[in-house]
């Protein structure tokens, strides 16, 4: 139709009118698909590396204690993809406190959230740019955190154990630990290194893709320098659940200092 009008420079209802009756030949539709996918990969040109959502955020430019935080939970546990970056997680305390982070730091409030039947919680920012932008910071804040500040250090180290860490602790088989979890060697050897920046000792089994505190003293130290967050909990409704109740991992781990106490072992 285009075409016609160029031609006869009549209007383009002018012509609908003459041609709407008119069946489309193959070769017809065959050109009119290869016009239209040549207008979508112009239009996939212009803005690839922009997202077609138009709200605006805040990129930080200087790395804090919360911004740390918040990049790691993004690489601990979610994914950051080409279109959205994605935080999974049961514990409704990380969840809303990732959501905070991304709305004082970057000003993003604009989220989408699933929960599965497992009760996993899928927080879903969909926008190109804010995924790039977090695909470069993950990478940096790798390179970054040996030798950042204390304060760095430790947000890191607690976003690691808010997400991937658990308290063992069964007192009549005198099993005391502190454990993470990460498939990425790489991460676990970083964390084991700037657990030992301060002081804490740690055991690595790649086989099981762990790391473990396991001695009186660098439990104790982990606890005052560390910890987990406020809200954190283990999942009381699992089958093979050892409290049968969802107790905070900070509670837990209080216990397994007290019972050092409580077995006459000096504190």
């Amino acid at each position: 139709m285009g075409e016609i009008v160029a031609e006869t420079g009549l209007s383009k209802t002018t012509v609908f009118d003459y041609i709407k009756g008119i069946p489309r030949s193959k070769e017809l539709k065959a050109k009119l698909l290869a016009i239209t996918e040549e207008k979508q990969r112009v239009f996939a040109a212009r803005r690839r590396g922009k997202s077609a959502k138009s709200y605006p955020h805040w990129e930080p430019t200087e790395w804090t204690s919360s911004f740390v935080n918040l990049v790691a939970h993004f690489i601990f546990d979610g994914e950051i993809k080409r279109t959205a970056v994605v935080y999974n997680n049961r514990s409704e305390a990380l969840v809303n406190a990732v959501i905070s982070e991304m709305e004082e730091l970057m000003r993003v409030s604009d989220y989408k959230s699933y929960k599965d039947r497992n009760g996993v919680i899928k927080l879903c920012y969909y926008h190109v740019e804010i995924a790039t932008f977090f695909k470069q910071k993950a990478l940096e804040l790798i390179a970054y955190i040996p030798d950042a500040c204390e304060e760095d250090k430790i947000a890191f180290l607690k976003a690691f154990y808010d997400d991937e860490g658990n308290v063992t602790f069964i007192a009549r088989r005198r099993e005391r630990a502190v454990r993470g979890y990460q498939h990425s060697i790489e991460i676990l050897d970083l964390v084991q290194k700037l657990l030992a920046d301060f002081g804490i000792e740690s055991c690595i089994q790649e086989n099981f893709y762990e790391i473990s505190i396991t001695r009186r003293a660098d439990i104790f130290r982990f606890r005052s320098l560390i910890n987990f967050s406020e809200g954190v909990r283990v999942n009381g409704l699992r089958s093979n659940s050892v409290w049968k109740e969802s107790l905070e991992k900070r509670e837990i781990l209080d216990r397994l200092v007290a019972s050092y106490v409580t077995a006459g072992v000096q504190v």
